[in-house]
């Protein structure tokens, strides 16, 4: 069977880096484009073997917000929303926190879903604030509003660099095609897994969740495909 540090060397020679998590600010960035070629999605604000992301709140911030809207919809539609948020100045918690719920939910309804996710955006918000700059605990994230566990986990992996690792759905169809895991693992059962099995470095997680991810896109979009998953043909 193969090894999740041996899969993760896989799937970064297949891939390549990652860079997530794709930013707004680095999509004309003079130094830094912020694109990366290998993307099967969008092709914006990625920065691949730069991990000092996030280097300011608002996009520690902006992170938050992606995390949120990212749930049960595709990435390119969350930029949308984000695209709306920035042209009046409102990725900023300030301005979440005092702008109207009614705005709020036209401003981020590309990404479905809008009438919850705007009441969700508005109580992390109001967390956002108390924390003052500081990373919160996984246990209180998960007390807010519309915050379970893969969104508590990319929001600490990606906006505050903290090693816990990301279990998407991706992440559980290729592991059970792999029969690496079960198909009635829980989320900590597979999270555990993977953190007991690599070294708690942010930097390896951040990579790992994304390439799962790019993975996934390529060879784990139709049932039917799964079978042509490069990784099977390696498995010992």
């Amino acid at each position: 069977m193969l090894k999740f540090k041996q899969i993760y060397e896989t799937l970064s020679s297949m891939h390549g880096p990652q860079g997530w998590w794709p930013l707004l600010e680095l999509h004309n960035h003079k130094t830094n484009k912020g694109t990366n070629p290998t993307k099967t999605g969008s092709m914006q604000g990625y920065h691949p073997n730069n991990y000092t992301y996030p280097q300011t709140e608002r996009q520690k911030f902006e992170i938050c917000l992606g995390a949120i809207l990212t749930q049960n919809t595709a990435w390119p539609n969350v930029e949308k929303a984000l695209t709306n948020l920035n042209a009046i100045k409102a990725i900023d918690q300030k301005i979440i926190n005092e702008i109207t719920i009614e705005l709020l939910k036209e401003l981020i309804r590309p990404a479905g879903y809008f009438n919850q996710k705007s009441i969700y955006l508005k109580e992390f918000t109001k967390f956002f604030l108390k924390l003052k700059g500081n990373a919160p605990s996984r246990e209180r994230l998960l007390e807010v509003k519309g915050i379970g566990n893969e969104t508590a986990d990319s929001i600490l992996l990606y906006a505050y660099r903290q090693p816990e690792f990301v279990v998407d759905a991706y992440t559980r169809r290729i592991f059970t095609n792999l029969k690496i895991i079960k198909e009635e693992a829980t989320y900590m059962e597979i999270k555990g897994l993977f953190e007991s099995n690599l070294k708690k470095d942010f930097k390896i997680f951040q990579e790992y969740h994304a390439l799962i991810v790019e993975h996934a896109k390529k060879y784990y979009l139709k049932k039917e495909d799964y079978n042509r998953c490069p990784l099977l043909k390696q498995k010992v």
